[in-house]
C-alpha cells in the first residue's frame, strides 16, 4: 500500500465509531425490549444497557418482533429500568494468540485465573462461526492414543474424531476427563467448563490437570450462576480457540463439559423469547444449534495439517440414555462411549461400559490381529452378564454350557484389564497385550 494511502487508512481506523443507540421498552427474566434500532440491528448483535446510576450489562438480540428487537441479558437485570439507554456494541470475536496457553479465561477472554489479560492475538475470530466446507475437509487421521485401556481396546479413535462421553452425575465423567487430559499426546489441549460448579474449578485445575497439563492447555470456564448466554458462549468460545490452534497445524484436543448444558441455556434463552417448546420442553432451536456446535470440530480444510479431537460430555436425566439431547448428539458424533453408574457402584474405574459403547471409525482403526481380541472379549463379556445373576445367587452349575463356563472364568481377568487408576499410565499395545492374556485365562 503506498505511504499516502496508508496514512490516511491510519486515521480513518483512529476514528471513533458512530454510536447505534436505542432503548429499553421492555424487562422481565432474563427478556429486554428494545426499540429505536430499526434495520440496524440484527440477531446476534449485543447490546450494551447503560443505566444512569452507572449500572452496565450486556444483553444479545434473539429475535424480532413488532418492530422491536428481543434480547437476553447476560447479567441480572437488577438496578435496570424502563427507557434505559441501550447502544449497540460489537458482535463477539475472540483474539486468540499464543499467550493464552496456560490461562483460565471467561468466554469474553478475560482472566479468571488472577494474572493480567493474555496478549490478543492480531486478527479476532468471530465465535459464531460456520463449520468447514464438508467437500473440502480432510479425512481423519491415524490412530490416537487415549491413555485409558477401556476406551483404547473398545473405542478407538482416530485424529480429529468426534466422541461423546454419556453419564449421569456423579459418574466419574470428571476423573475420565482427566485422565483423558493426560494420556492423549495432543500439542494443545482446550477445556470447556459450561455451567460448571463454581468450588470445582479450582480442584479440578490445580488437581486433575496440574502445572505441566495447564501449560498447554486452555481453560474457558462460565460457572451455573451466570446467565443463560455466557454459558452457551463458553462452548462457542472454546471451539474458536481450538479453531485457532487447528488452523496453525497443530492436533488439538478438545474435552467440553457439558453439552446437556449447553443445550440447557439454549432452552432459557429459546422460551425467554417466546420460542414453542416441543420435545421435552427444548424448543426446536436446540436442536439446530447443536450440529453446527459440533460439526466445527474435527479435521481443518485440506492442506491445514490440524485438526480437533473432540470429547463432549453428555449429563443424561435419570440415567436415560433415550432422551432428546443424549439422542440428538448420539447420532451427529462419530461415536459414543457409556458410563455406568452399576459399575461404578461395584468399585470398577472408570465405569466405562464397553458393550454400549461404540466407535464409528473402529473397522478402520483396528489391526487385523486386533478385531479378534476385541470380538471375543465383547462375547465373553456379553455371556457373563446372562449368567451374572445366577452365579450371584450360587444357582449356576458349570459343565452344563462351555461356552458360558468360559465367560464365568473369563471375565473377571478381563474386568481387570479394564480397571485403571487415574494416574496409570498405558497404550495401546500394552492394552492389546493385557487382554490377549486375559483371554488366554
Amino acid at each position: 500500500m503506498p505511504p499516502d494511502l496508508a496514512a490516511a487508512a491510519a486515521v480513518i481506523d483512529a476514528l471513533p465509531y458512530e454510536t447505534i443507540h436505542g432503548s429499553v421498552a421492555g424487562l422481565g427474566g432474563l427478556g429486554v425490549t428494545l426499540e429505536g434500532f430499526g434495520p440496524l440491528a440484527a440477531i446476534g448483535d449485543r447490546v450494551r444497557l447503560e443505566a444512569p446510576n452507572g449500572i452496565s450489562i450486556l444483553a444479545e438480540i434473539a429475535a424480532f418482533r413488532d418492530g422491536r428487537a428481543e434480547a437476553i441479558a447476560m447479567g441480572p437485570l437488577a438496578g435496570l429500568s424502563d427507557g434505559v439507554r441501550a447502544v449497540l456494541a460489537p458482535r463477539p470475536a475472540l483474539a486468540v494468540s499464543e499467550a493464552w496457553l496456560g490461562r483460565v479465561l471467561d468466554p469474553m477472554g478475560q482472566p479468571m485465573d488472577g494474572l493480567p489479560a493474555p496478549v490478543p492475538g492480531a486478527r479476532p475470530r468471530v465465535t459464531h462461526a460456520p463449520a468447514p466446507p464438508a467437500g473440502q475437509r480432510a479425512r481423519l487421521g491415524p490412530r490416537m492414543a487415549l491413555g485409558v485401556r477401556a476406551l483404547d481396546l473398545f473405542t478407538p479413535v482416530r485424529q480429529g474424531q468426534r466422541l461423546g462421553l454419556f453419564a449421569a452425575s456423579g459418574v466419574g465423567k470428571s476423573t475420565l476427563m482427566a485422565m483423558l487430559a493426560g494420556g492423549v499426546e495432543a500439542e494443545v489441549i482446550v477445556f470447556a467448563l459450561v455451567g460448571e460448579r463454581g468450588r470445582e474449578l479450582r480442584e479440578f485445575i490445580e488437581d486433575d490437570l496440574g502445572p505441566e497439563r495447564l501449560a498447554r492447555s486452555v481453560v474457558v470456564c462460565a460457572t451455573s450462576d451466570t446467565a443463560a448466554p455466557v454459558r452457551r458462549e463458553a462452548a462457542y468460545a472454546a471451539m474458536t480457540v481450538a479453531e485457532h490452534f487447528r488452523d496453525q497445524g497443530r492436533q488439538v484436543l478438545l474435552l467440553m463439559d457439558s453439552v446437556t448444558r449447553f443445550a440447557l441455556a439454549l432452552r432459557e434463552i429459546g422460551l425467554a423469547v417466546r420460542e414453542p417448546p416441543a420435545t421435552r420442553g427444548f424448543p426446536p432451536s436446540v436442536f439446530t444449534e447443536l450440529p453446527r456446535l459440533l460439526e466445527r470440530a474435527g479435521p481443518g480444510p485440506d492442506g491445514c495439517g490440524g485438526a480437533i479431537t473432540a470429547l463432549f460430555t453428555v449429563l443424561v436425566e435419570g440415567d436415560d440414555h433415550d432422551e432428546p439431547i443424549a439422542d440428538a448428539v448420539r447420532g451427529i458424533l462419530d461415536g459414543h462411549v457409556v458410563l455406568d453408574r452399576r459399575i461404578a457402584e461395584a468399585g470398577r474405574y472408570p465405569p466405562i461400559d464397553v458393550l454400549r459403547s461404540l466407535s464409528r471409525t473402529a473397522p478402520a482403526v483396528l489391526d487385523p490381529h486386533e478385531r479378534p481380541l476385541v470380538a471375543e472379549a465383547r462375547r465373553v463379556l456379553s455371556t457373563f452378564g446372562e449368567v451374572r445373576d445366577l452365579v450371584r445367587l450360587g444357582a449356576y452349575r458349570s459343565g452344563s454350557d462351555p461356552v458360558s463356563d468360559d465367560a464365568v472364568r473369563l471375565a473377571p481377568a478381563i474386568e481387570a484389564v479394564l480397571a485403571q487408576g487415574k494416574s496409570e499410565p498405558s497404550d495401546p499395545d500394552q492394552a492389546f497385550g493385557a487382554l490377549a492374556v486375559a483371554l488366554g485365562g
